[in-house]
């Protein structure tokens, strides 16, 4: 519990302290924001600042920092460092910048912004990129809060996606203050209700939990074959650099920056940045260090006997003498985690959290990206947005390929783990453009720019060494070491190309 309170101590630090100077950075003023300039009544609209922020942290959250550090507790308690050290030095600061720069050039959308500063054809290449990205979250977040939902309510697996799907559509094309401003801050409320519970049942059970100075990631391999396994998880998927993707919303997502400016078009005053777009991340922050530290207890000390059934202990211990036996991991999945954790901590209240945070959230995240792909590109074919019309041209065709894409991953027995692991590299490519973009924004404008450079080589390094070490269909799947190699070259071929560009640049501007 000692690593938690140290890693909670350092959130708030790293917002009073790290966030302070990003800010003064950039300097926010008293100018008019898109909301007021450019009001129309669709998807720019000054929102009260409490909304925004309410808003923005569940576009960003969603099942992130609960899902995804659920299985980043698997490492050991380096978990606890990534999210420290990513969400202050890396994510909220890609957060800040990717809704300021959206606030300073009229709320326009990331593929602009990328245009901007890194030329034409990039921007058309993530134009494309960012589309399919938003796409393939709507549709991972149809399916699997449908799944869920079927298993509570059973309705018929088609009629609960036809559900999910017809309340997408109408939260796509509706002002932004209609749905989303309405409902947001509740579905927020909740999930941040659910984090602080269990933070201070944390605080009350003080349950033994792994330390920084356990080493625990270390020894993993020689944990009980009940938690991991013999070919464990880990081996597979080793820490650099699959714990960085495992764990992205609560450190740092691409999928961030393609939601900061829906939430741009909607502040009324650039001083409220900091705490919207930086505050919301470092609350995000907070979320994932109390579930890593949770499942920690589920996996790791016996805590998953404390909040389990007696019939699901008695299933899992029968399982372990079968043929084809599944580890700990294998066979609580992270809604499990979840349901379980609730459930026995917070009673039935908790269970009800638990619905909230596992079918709410993820369809919150899949409606606001939707929205998010419409807005992109009615931005690139310079089309208006005000009238119903307009918006129908650019929504049917897009809802009609994610109904394709769906019916494919129902279709396919490994659909939905396909698309995640692809929506998994290209989220946080997305945000390696990001952190570039933001990088030569800083040099132009005679910033100190080592505040994005040195995140953006390291999330370079991450996402080119993860194509050629993973185990899954994205990459080669390569020896560790040919892989280790490779991403090498990669991190200094960025290196080189910034170092040409920066001295190119330097020196037509000093002449």
């Amino acid at each position: 519990m000692i690593s938690f309170l140290l890693s909670l101590l350092a959130l708030v630090a790293g917002y009073f302290v790290y966030g302070k100077f990003i800010e003064r950075v950039i300097g926010p003023d008293d100018r008019p924001t898109p909301a007021i300039s450019k009001a129309d009544g669709v998807d720019f609209i000054a929102l009260p600042s409490w909304k925004v922020f309410m808003i923005q942290f569940l576009n960003i959250a969603g099942t992130g920092p609960i899902f995804g550090a659920i299985m980043g507790a698997w490492y050991g308690p380096v978990a606890y460092i990534w999210i420290v050290l990513g969400c202050i030095f890396a994510g909220a600061m890609h957060d800040f910048f990717s809704g300021m720069l959206s606030i300073r050039h009229g709320g326009a959308n990331l593929p602009e912004l990328i245009g901007e500063y890194l030329g034409k054809a990039t921007k058309a290449v993530m134009l494309v990129f960012s589309v399919f990205l938003l796409v393939m979250v709507g549709v991972v977040f149809v399916y699997s809060p449908a799944l869920l939902l079927e298993k509570m309510a059973p309705m018929g697996l088609i009629i609960w996606v036809v559900i999910i799907f017809a309340y997408y559509i109408l939260a796509t094309m509706l002002p932004i203050d209609k749905i989303i401003g309405r409902f947001y801050p509740i579905f927020a409320f909740s999930l941040l209700f659910m984090a602080v519970a269990l933070m201070i049942m944390l605080f009350v059970k003080w349950p033994a939990i792994p330390e920084l100075w356990d080493n625990l990631a270390a020894s993993n391999l020689n944990k009980p074959e009940s938690i991991l396994g013999t070919n464990s998880f880990i081996s597979n998927n080793p820490i650099f650099p699959c714990l960085f993707l495992t764990i992205a919303c609560g450190a740092i997502s691409g999928f961030h920056a393609t939601q900061s400016p829906l939430m741009a078009r909607c502040l009324k005053s650039e001083r409220l940045a900091r705490p919207i777009f930086y505050g919301s991340m470092i609350t995000e922050g907070f979320v994932a260090l109390i579930w890593a530290s949770v499942s920690s207890y589920f996996f790791y000390y016996g805590g998953w006997q404390q909040v389990v059934p007696a019939d699901v202990v008695a299933e899992f211990n029968a399982q372990m003498q079968g043929d084809s036996p599944k580890t700990l991991i294998q066979f609580f999945t992270a809604p499990n985690v979840v349901q379980y954790i609730c459930s026995g901590w917070l009673g039935v209240f908790g269970g009800i959290l638990a619905v909230l945070g596992v079918v709410a959230a993820p369809i919150t995240s899949g409606d606001t990206a939707f929205r998010s792909a419409r807005l992109i590109i009615a931005s690139a074919l310079k089309m208006e947005q005000r009238t119903i019309p307009k918006r129908l041209v650019i929504s049917i065709p897009m809802f009609a390929a994610s109904i394709l894409l769906l019916v494919w991953q129902m279709e396919n027995p490994d659909g939905f783990n396909t698309i995640w692991q692809y929506f998994g590299w290209g989220n946080q490519t997305l945000s390696v453009f990001t952190l570039w973009t933001i990088t030569v924004y800083l040099v132009r404008n005679k910033k100190p720019y080592f505040i994005s450079l040195i995140p953006a080589l390291f999330m370079t390094a991450v996402c080119s060494t993860f194509i050629f070490v993973s185990p899954n269909a994205l990459g080669p799947h390569l020896p560790t070491n040919v892989g280790y190699a490779l991403g090498g070259v990669c991190f200094l071929l960025a290196v080189v190309w910034f170092s040409v560009w920066l001295r190119g640049y330097t020196s037509k501007n000093i002449k």
